[in-house]
C-alpha cells in the first residue's frame, strides 16, 4: 500500500500570471478530460440532487475553483435543465475572467467569485455572521489531497457545518495511478504540471480515509467513498432530510 504523503506543489506557488502557472492551469484542462472529471461530477451531482425542489435555487460552492473552466463544463452539460443555478467560484487567486462569468450566464447560472485562502474560510465558518450560510452543494475537485493532519481536518468540519451535500473528487493514490502521473507528458503537458501529477497522486486517498474524517454528527450523514475511471476517487456526504 502506497503511503500518503503530502508535498507543496508547484502551481501553487506561482503568481497567476506567471507563463508557466497559465501554462499548467491549460493542462489541468486536459487532465480533466483524461480522467472523464466532468462526466464524474455530473453524475454525482444528477443523483445527490434528484429529489430536491426544482423551483427553487440551487447553490453551489466550489473550493479550489481555480479559472472556473471545470464547473463551465458541467453547467454545459446540465442545461438547459439546470437554470437559476447560483454559483460561488472560491480560489485564492482571481482567474475567472468575465468572458467566463458571461459563459455561466447564458446557461442560466449566476457566479458569485469569492477571492480567499480556504483556511480563511474554514475560520469564517466560526463566526457568527456566517453561522446560518449553507449551501446545497460544496464541491471539491483535485483540491482536498493539498491538506494533511490538522488543516485537513478543520476543512472537513467546516464543510460539514456549511453544506448539506458534498463532493469531492480526488487523486487515486494507487500504483496505476502513479505510473499515469509519470506519463502525463504524452499529453503535451509541461515541467509543472509532470511535477505536481506525481505530488497529487502521492498525496491522493484511497479506501475510507476521508469517510473518517468526515464529522459523524450521530445519523445526520449517509457518505459513500468509491473509485471512479481509472485514476479518480471521490467522496459524497449528503445530510440526512437534506432537500
Amino acid at each position: 500500500m502506497l503511503q500518503r504523503i503530502v508535498a507543496a506543489e508547484t502551481l501553487d506557488g506561482l503568481a497567476e500570471n506567471d507563463p508557466a502557472a497559465m501554462r499548467s492551469r491549460r493542462d489541468l484542462q486536459r487532465v480533466h478530460r483524461v480522467m472523464g472529471t466532468r462526466a464524474i461530477l455530473r453524475r454525482a451531482l444528477l443523483d445527490m440532487t434528484r429529489f430536491r425542489n426544482a423551483s427553487e435555487p440551487l447553490r453551489i460552492l466550489e473550493l479550489g475553483a481555480g479559472d472556473g473552466s471545470l464547473m463551465l463544463g458541467v453547467a454545459a452539460a446540465l442545461a438547459p435543465a439546470w437554470s437559476g443555478v447560483e454559483i460561488t467560484l472560491l480560489d485564492r487567486q482571481s482567474l475567472v475572467n468575465a468572458a467566463t462569468v458571461e459563459r455561466y450566464a447564458n446557461y442560466g447560472w449566476t457566479v458569485e467569485k469569492k477571492i480567499v485562502d480556504v483556511m480563511d474560510w474554514v475560520a469564517e465558518a466560526d463566526a457568527a455572521d456566517s453561522r446560518n450560510k449553507r449551501w446545497d452543494v460544496i464541491v471539491a475537485n483535485l483540491f482536498l489531497h493539498h491538506f494533511d493532519g490538522a488543516p485537513l481536518q478543520s476543512l472537513m468540519n467546516a464543510m460539514a457545518a456549511r453544506c448539506n451535500r458534498l463532493f469531492a473528487c480526488e487523486p487515486r493514490r494507487a500504483r496505476l495511478a502513479l505510473v499515469g502521473s509519470h506519463l502525463i507528458g504524452a499529453i503535451g503537458a509541461n515541467a509543472v504540471t509532470r511535477e505536481d501529477a506525481v505530488l497529487s497522486v502521492c498525496a491522493g486517498f484511497r479506501d475510507h480515509e476521508l469517510t473518517r474524517l468526515w464529522p459523524s454528527d450521530g445519523n445526520g450523514w449517509r457518505t459513500l467513498e468509491y473509485s471512479a475511471g481509472l485514476f479518480s476517487h471521490c467522496f459524497r456526504a449528503e445530510r440526512v432530510g437534506a432537500n
